[in-house]
Protein backbone atom coordinates (compact mmCIF):
# COMPACT_ATOMS: atom_id res chain seq x y z
CA UNK A 1 0.00 0.00 0.00
CA UNK A 2 1.34 3.77 -0.87
CA UNK A 3 1.78 5.77 2.13
CA UNK A 4 2.70 9.44 1.71
CA UNK A 5 4.18 12.58 3.81
CA UNK A 6 2.67 15.01 5.61
CA UNK A 7 1.24 17.57 2.68
CA UNK A 8 3.01 21.17 2.58
CA UNK A 9 0.28 22.17 4.23
CA UNK A 10 0.72 20.12 7.14
CA UNK A 11 4.49 20.46 7.38
CA UNK A 12 4.02 24.39 7.74
CA UNK A 13 2.43 23.70 11.03
CA UNK A 14 5.34 21.72 12.69
CA UNK A 15 7.89 23.82 14.42
CA UNK A 16 11.28 23.93 12.56
CA UNK A 17 13.84 22.03 12.38
CA UNK A 18 16.20 21.97 14.80
CA UNK A 19 19.09 22.46 12.23
CA UNK A 20 22.96 23.06 13.42
CA UNK A 21 24.05 26.57 14.58
CA UNK A 22 27.06 28.49 12.82
CA UNK A 23 29.41 27.78 15.98
CA UNK A 24 28.49 23.61 15.38
CA UNK A 25 29.59 23.92 11.57
CA UNK A 26 33.29 23.82 10.85
CA UNK A 27 35.48 24.70 7.44
CA UNK A 28 38.45 22.68 7.83
CA UNK A 29 41.23 24.47 5.88
CA UNK A 30 44.53 24.28 7.09
CA UNK A 31 46.16 20.69 8.46
CA UNK A 32 45.71 21.15 11.77
CA UNK A 33 41.85 21.44 11.15
CA UNK A 34 41.58 18.91 8.52
CA UNK A 35 43.22 16.10 11.12
CA UNK A 36 40.93 17.14 13.66
CA UNK A 37 37.96 17.20 11.11
CA UNK A 38 39.05 13.78 10.05
CA UNK A 39 39.55 12.08 13.90
CA UNK A 40 36.12 13.27 14.75
CA UNK A 41 34.08 11.66 11.53
CA UNK A 42 36.37 8.41 12.12
CA UNK A 43 35.22 7.85 15.37
CA UNK A 44 31.87 7.56 13.87
CA UNK A 45 30.22 4.59 12.60
CA UNK A 46 27.61 6.93 10.79
CA UNK A 47 27.77 10.44 9.67
CA UNK A 48 25.22 12.35 7.31
CA UNK A 49 26.75 12.94 3.62
CA UNK A 50 25.54 15.43 1.17
CA UNK A 51 27.48 17.18 -2.27
CA UNK A 52 26.86 20.70 -3.66
CA UNK A 53 27.61 22.27 -6.95
CA UNK A 54 27.63 25.48 -9.06
CA UNK A 55 25.13 25.70 -10.91
CA UNK A 56 25.22 25.36 -14.67
CA UNK A 57 23.19 28.18 -16.46
CA UNK A 58 24.88 27.60 -20.07
CA UNK A 59 23.58 25.02 -22.36
CA UNK A 60 26.37 22.76 -23.33
CA UNK A 61 28.11 24.02 -20.13
CA UNK A 62 29.60 20.56 -18.27
CA UNK A 63 28.86 20.22 -14.51
CA UNK A 64 32.38 20.17 -12.44
CA UNK A 65 31.03 19.90 -9.85
CA UNK A 66 30.70 18.64 -6.60
CA UNK A 67 32.38 21.98 -5.28
CA UNK A 68 31.03 20.93 -1.84
CA UNK A 69 31.22 18.01 0.31
CA UNK A 70 29.61 17.85 4.01
CA UNK A 71 29.91 15.33 6.41
CA UNK A 72 27.63 15.55 9.74
CA UNK A 73 27.94 14.28 13.28
CA UNK A 74 25.37 14.36 15.68
CA UNK A 75 27.24 17.90 17.00
CA UNK A 76 28.99 19.20 13.94
CA UNK A 77 28.76 19.71 10.60
CA UNK A 78 32.07 19.46 8.15
CA UNK A 79 32.15 21.50 5.08
CA UNK A 80 35.16 20.71 2.71
CA UNK A 81 35.83 23.19 -0.29
CA UNK A 82 37.37 21.05 -3.00
CA UNK A 83 39.22 23.98 -4.33
CA UNK A 84 41.82 23.02 -1.12
CA UNK A 85 44.08 20.21 -2.17
CA UNK A 86 44.41 19.39 1.35
CA UNK A 87 40.69 18.68 2.08
CA UNK A 88 40.18 17.22 -1.29
CA UNK A 89 42.57 14.66 -0.16
CA UNK A 90 40.96 14.34 3.75
CA UNK A 91 36.99 14.16 2.25
CA UNK A 92 38.82 11.63 -0.81
CA UNK A 93 40.01 9.34 1.86
CA UNK A 94 36.65 9.67 4.48
CA UNK A 95 34.50 9.07 1.41
CA UNK A 96 36.67 5.86 0.51
CA UNK A 97 36.31 5.11 3.67
CA UNK A 98 34.63 1.17 4.28
CA UNK A 99 33.52 1.98 7.69
CA UNK A 100 32.13 5.13 7.58
CA UNK A 101 28.75 4.46 6.35
CA UNK A 102 27.58 8.02 5.04
CA UNK A 103 23.63 8.32 5.20
CA UNK A 104 21.84 10.73 3.07
CA UNK A 105 18.89 11.13 0.42
CA UNK A 106 19.34 11.08 -3.64
CA UNK A 107 22.75 10.41 -3.94
CA UNK A 108 22.57 8.60 -7.02
CA UNK A 109 24.92 10.51 -9.60
CA UNK A 110 27.73 11.03 -6.45
CA UNK A 111 29.02 7.92 -6.91
CA UNK A 112 30.50 9.21 -10.75
CA UNK A 113 31.50 12.85 -9.55
CA UNK A 114 33.54 11.54 -7.02
CA UNK A 115 34.93 9.25 -8.70
CA UNK A 116 35.52 11.94 -11.43
CA UNK A 117 36.70 15.18 -9.00
CA UNK A 118 38.43 13.13 -6.54
CA UNK A 119 39.67 10.08 -7.97
CA UNK A 120 38.38 7.83 -5.59
CA UNK A 121 35.55 5.12 -5.03
CA UNK A 122 32.73 6.43 -2.82
CA UNK A 123 32.05 3.50 -0.33
CA UNK A 124 29.77 2.92 2.36
CA UNK A 125 27.14 4.98 1.30
CA UNK A 126 23.34 4.82 2.03
CA UNK A 127 20.56 5.93 0.39
CA UNK A 128 17.73 6.85 3.51
CA UNK A 129 15.10 6.81 0.46
CA UNK A 130 15.75 2.99 0.19
CA UNK A 131 14.24 2.80 3.77
CA UNK A 132 11.62 4.48 2.88
CA UNK A 133 11.28 2.87 -0.37
CA UNK A 134 10.30 -0.29 1.67
CA UNK A 135 7.70 0.86 3.43
CA UNK A 136 5.76 2.14 0.69
CA UNK A 137 6.77 5.91 0.37
CA UNK A 138 8.20 7.62 -2.96
CA UNK A 139 11.23 6.81 -4.24
CA UNK A 140 12.28 9.98 -3.67
CA UNK A 141 10.71 11.18 -0.60
CA UNK A 142 14.09 13.44 0.18
CA UNK A 143 15.36 15.43 2.89
CA UNK A 144 12.50 17.92 3.26
CA UNK A 145 10.01 14.88 3.86
CA UNK A 146 11.48 12.77 5.77
CA UNK A 147 11.76 15.58 8.33
CA UNK A 148 8.16 16.27 8.60
CA UNK A 149 7.57 12.60 8.44
CA UNK A 150 10.26 11.48 10.93
CA UNK A 151 10.68 14.56 13.16
CA UNK A 152 8.13 16.09 12.53
CA UNK A 153 9.64 19.56 11.67
CA UNK A 154 9.32 21.55 8.99
CA UNK A 155 12.75 21.94 7.38
CA UNK A 156 12.87 25.15 5.00
CA UNK A 157 15.34 25.11 1.84
CA UNK A 158 15.87 28.45 -0.09
CA UNK A 159 16.02 27.60 -3.86
CA UNK A 160 18.31 31.28 -4.08
CA UNK A 161 20.91 29.67 -1.36
CA UNK A 162 20.73 25.87 -3.43
CA UNK A 163 22.00 27.46 -6.55
CA UNK A 164 24.19 29.97 -5.12
CA UNK A 165 27.79 29.45 -6.04
CA UNK A 166 29.29 27.07 -4.10
CA UNK A 167 32.79 27.25 -6.04
CA UNK A 168 33.37 30.58 -4.22
CA UNK A 169 36.67 30.83 -2.36
CA UNK A 170 34.96 32.15 0.83
CA UNK A 171 31.36 30.67 0.97
CA UNK A 172 28.64 32.78 3.26
CA UNK A 173 26.84 31.96 6.04
CA UNK A 174 23.16 31.46 4.34
CA UNK A 175 25.09 28.58 2.66
CA UNK A 176 27.29 27.12 5.25
CA UNK A 177 23.89 26.59 6.92
CA UNK A 178 22.40 25.22 4.44
CA UNK A 179 25.09 22.78 3.39
CA UNK A 180 25.68 21.85 6.68
CA UNK A 181 21.73 20.97 7.38
CA UNK A 182 21.23 19.19 4.69
CA UNK A 183 24.02 16.47 6.52
CA UNK A 184 22.57 16.85 9.30
CA UNK A 185 19.01 15.78 8.37
CA UNK A 186 20.24 12.76 7.14
CA UNK A 187 22.36 11.92 9.96
CA UNK A 188 19.52 12.99 12.34
CA UNK A 189 16.32 10.75 10.68
CA UNK A 190 18.98 7.95 10.13
CA UNK A 191 18.77 8.08 14.29
CA UNK A 192 15.63 8.67 14.86
CA UNK A 193 14.64 5.67 12.96
CA UNK A 194 16.49 3.59 15.77
CA UNK A 195 16.79 0.59 13.29
CA UNK A 196 17.01 -3.05 15.09
CA UNK A 197 20.15 -5.46 14.47
CA UNK A 198 18.18 -7.57 12.03
CA UNK A 199 17.18 -4.29 9.84
CA UNK A 200 20.94 -3.23 9.72
CA UNK A 201 21.61 -6.89 8.57
CA UNK A 202 18.99 -6.08 5.58
CA UNK A 203 20.35 -2.92 4.76
CA UNK A 204 24.19 -4.18 4.79
CA UNK A 205 24.85 -2.36 7.75
CA UNK A 206 26.04 -4.04 10.55
CA UNK A 207 29.40 -4.74 11.45
CA UNK A 208 30.02 -6.90 13.84
CA UNK A 209 32.52 -6.17 16.94
CA UNK A 210 35.95 -6.19 16.99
Amino acid sequence: MRHYPPSKEQAALFPPFAGLELSAIVVPQTAAELAVARADLLAQRFVGFDTESKPVFRVGEVPSGPHVVQLATMQRGYIFQLSNAAACATVGELLSNQDLVKVGFGLQSDRADIRRNLGVELAAVFDLDVIFRRHGYSATLGAKSAVALILRQRFSKSKRVSTSNWASAKLQDNQLLYAANDAYAAIQIFNALKLSTAELRQYGLWRDPA
